[in-house]
């Protein structure tokens, strides 16, 4: 894997490719003993598309997704959550429900603190049912400044406060 870090105001994101595309977003940046590589064209986009999003200024990502490991049940609730749009919300027991397995919300929640690729694979868009923040890999506090800054974002695009 190759590394690159990507601050951000949830602090630094350690952000890993492999040959398909990036494979892993890290909280904190890199992993200690990690040495940060000159971005390859691949790390470049990455780190753009993400620079872009915390600023408000790109609400997706295009980069390629390399998904390693997770078991078949992670890797739809990972792809369900690649599918939440921008600034919307689910519930775990929705993407349980959307996965086929309405029973599995808890099984949900711990493939969101298993996704490897957090704030592209937004697992930061799913609230408990009561639409309160629960759990998060990243810490709470950050999976509120992913959301507001989204709600931000959105409202001030709906009302042209840019």
């Amino acid at each position: 894997m190759r590394w690159v870090e990507v601050q951000a105001p949830i602090d630094a994101l350690g952000v890993a490719a492999d040959e398909s595309g990036i494979c892993r977003v890290q909280f904190g940046g890199m992993p200690p003993n990690t040495t940060a590589v000159e971005p390859d064209e691949l790390l470049a986009r990455a780190a753009d598309e993400l620079t872009r999003y915390f600023a408000g200024e790109d609400l997706t990502f295009t980069v390629p997704l390399s998904v390693r490991g997770g078991s078949q049940f992670e890797r739809a609730v990972w792809r369900q959550l690649y599918a939440v749009p921008y600034a919307e919300m689910r519930t775990y027991g929705q993407i349980a429900a959307a996965v086929g397995d309405p029973d599995a919300a808890r099984a949900v929640g711990t493939a969101c603190n298993r996704n490897p690729i957090p704030v592209i694979i937004p697992c930061h868009r799913v609230v408990g049912a009561d639409g309160k923040m629960v759990g998060f890999g990243g810490g709470l506090w950050r999976k509120k400044i992913l959301l507001e800054l989204e709600a931000r974002v959105r409202i001030e695009r709906e009302f042209g406060l840019q």
